[in-house]
């Protein structure tokens, strides 16, 4: 048997060999090697010409319920850049960070701090639609920083508005969607991550602020703070926390001019949103409470507690009312008992977690022209409105009709100057619009404006949701996985309407239940029988169940409620349904 070809050396094939085995080395050594794009943490030279911005930062929010992350920013709109803080309070092996446009972990903009087991590395990176995780080709994140202090490991970095970078998230205007990860073990390569194999989780930011400072309190200025009496975080998921605070006896007028939220420190990412509300004057007495606000044992004078003065959702700045106007707190036709509500979110279900979470009210006795309203519009809060699941895009609209603003507000209108919006998980977009002679004359909380001095005035707030993670309905409710769709609008001369809200008739739902049921072949109807959220979970749910309850909603009547703060029907005769027709919506 021959093993050489006759023209074959045997020189030739030792040559051949140690070529080959030279180039193995070559690429074993370089799959070990730093990535070409990466910043090499250790290797990392402060660089005079590029200053820090001023510290501290101005904004800053918590990205994870137990704490260990946090990112705080500062904008710079001369050069259109934003400088970015992340902390890491117990730093392993890595972090990730990222943007994308709802949240997912696919398709996601990321910058990424890991090791290799012997060094740290730091780069511009991007997800594809699988979670798998590359280096980018072009380098937009700029490291400034990285330093262990005694709270964590630092990070500082900027990047553009915009980078032209079609892999890169546009950083502008409205909700930023923050992902978050932790990296548990050392990579060789950043290619060997997958986003979907790591504890990962989001968060939701305003990044861009306004370029404005705040405005000068006045000298005379006072705070009262509203806060809970250190309270034990209940260890379940969603809390809603009441206590009932007593303003000082015969207090006179005061104007509030600011508020903002009080957050007991490490508490930051489980208390949700915060509302105050004054109680109704014609209740004389409220008993003291502090305990939850779904105990069937509470007061039932608590619920005469509906007059918002301050409403705070996590990571909401400080609110400021115009030169103008100021909410009105105390003297006559007012109440001395005010009703905190805390939303604690709690999806690690931690245990024994103390919290004294509130919000403090600046004040003033100097009055101003104006006294201040807020008016809550959008769904009422109520099962009967559902998103079905697996879906990409699903809009809910609640509707402030004609029949209650002609009644509620005053002939000269009303000014709105500010709009808070809020949803829960599967929102997506919050807007209110002005419906006047059956057209969309503007966005309310982008002009800021409207009035009803023509007759005919209509307020739709429309939420967008996505579903597609979800194999069940959501159906509406006060759970951090049920849906709102809520925006408080904040305007002024003030009103007695406190809340103009609709959801859709429930007989027209229990003909839908029936009607559906009786498509896919189940004709024993439990319609009536079992709770709405029951009869939501039993369909059978496909792309036909979800169209017909689409247009079950945009055709059917409406159930409207027109509340003053002492939660009574508005003082006129309203028919119980108004039909939709009534009200042309342009999509």
């Amino acid at each position: 048997m021959r093993i050489l070809n006759k023209h074959l050396r045997l020189q030739d094939v030792t040559i051949m060999y140690f070529t080959a085995l030279a180039a193995l080395m070559v690429i074993l050594v370089a799959s070990y090697q730093a990535p070409t794009n990466a910043v090499e943490v250790s290797s990392l030279k402060p660089k005079p010409s590029n200053p820090l911005p001023p510290l501290p930062m101005p904004f800053r929010v918590p990205l994870d319920p137990r704490g260990q992350l946090q990112l705080a920013w500062n904008i710079s709109y001369a050069n259109q850049e934003i400088y970015m803080e992340l902390r890491v309070a117990d730093l392993r092996h890595g972090v990730v960070l990222g943007m994308s446009d709802q949240g997912e972990l696919t398709n996601a903009d990321l910058v990424v701090l890991w090791d290799s087991g012997t060094k740290s590395y730091f780069g511009d990176a991007w997800s594809d639609s699988e979670g798998r995780v590359s280096l980018d080709s072009q380098q937009d994140y700029e490291l400034i920083e990285a330093e262990q202090r005694a709270e964590g490991f630092y990070l500082l970095f900027k990047r553009p508005f915009s980078t032209c970078d079609p892999r890169d998230y546009l950083i502008e205007e409205g909700t930023v969607h923050i992902i978050y990860g932790f990296l548990d073990q050392p990579l060789t390569s950043l290619e060997q991550l997958n986003l979907s194999r790591i504890h990962t989780g989001v968060q939701r930011v305003l990044m861009l602020r306004p370029d404005t400072p705040p405005p000068t309190l006045p000298p005379d200025v006072q705070t009262l703070d509203v806060v809970a009496p250190n309270v034990i975080i209940p260890n379940q998921e969603t809390t809603y926390w009441c206590f009932i605070h007593r303003l000082p006896e015969n207090m006179p007028k005061n104007h509030i001019v600011m508020y903002e939220s009080v957050i007991t420190p490490g508490n930051e990412a489980i208390v949700h949103h915060i509302e105050v509300f004054e109680c109704s004057p014609d209740v004389r007495e409220v008993p003291d409470y502090s305990g939850s606000c779904d105990d069937k044992m509470k007061p039932g004078k608590l619920n005469f507690c509906r007059h918002v003065l301050a409403a705070w959702a996590m990571g909401a700045e400080a609110f400021y009312y115009p030169p103008d106007a100021g909410l009105p707190m105390g003297g006559p036709g007012s109440s001395r008992f005010l009703r905190l509500e805390v939303h604690y979110h709690n999806p690690l279900i931690i245990s024994g977690r103390s919290d004294s979470s509130g919000i403090r009210l600046h004040y003033t006795p100097s009055l101003r022209r104006y006294d201040a309203g807020i008016m809550e519009l959008g769904l009422v809060y109520t099962p009967i409105m559902a998103v079905p699941p697996k879906q990409h895009t699903f809009y809910l609209s609640g509707y402030c009709t004609s029949k209650c603003t002609q009644t509620a507000l005053p002939p000269g209108g009303i000014h709105i100057f500010a709009s808070q919006l809020h949803t829960h998980l599967a929102g997506r977009g919050v807007r209110t619009v002005l419906v006047r002679g059956g057209k969309e004359l503007e966005i309310v909380q982008e002009d800021q404006h409207f009035s009803t001095h023509y007759q005919g005035d209509v307020l739709i707030t429309k939420c967008t949701y996505n579903t597609e993670d979800r194999s069940q309905p959501t159906v509406g409710g006060f759970g951090i996985m049920e849906e709102m769709c809520v925006n408080y609008i904040h305007y002024y001369p003030r009103t007695q309407l406190e809340l103009c809200k609709s959801h859709v008739d429930p007989r027209y739902l229990q003909k839908y239940f029936n009607f559906i049921n009786r498509f896919h072949g189940n004709d024993q109807c439990v319609c009536g029988e079992v709770s709405v959220t029951e009869q939501y979970s039993q369909l059978q749910w496909d792309a036909f169940s979800g169209e017909v309850l689409d247009s079950l909603y945009n055709t059917a009547p409406i159930s409207m409620h027109c509340n003053q703060s002492t939660a009574r029907l508005f003082p006129v005769s309203l028919p119980h349904l108004l039909p939709l027709a009534h009200i042309h919506i342009l999509q």
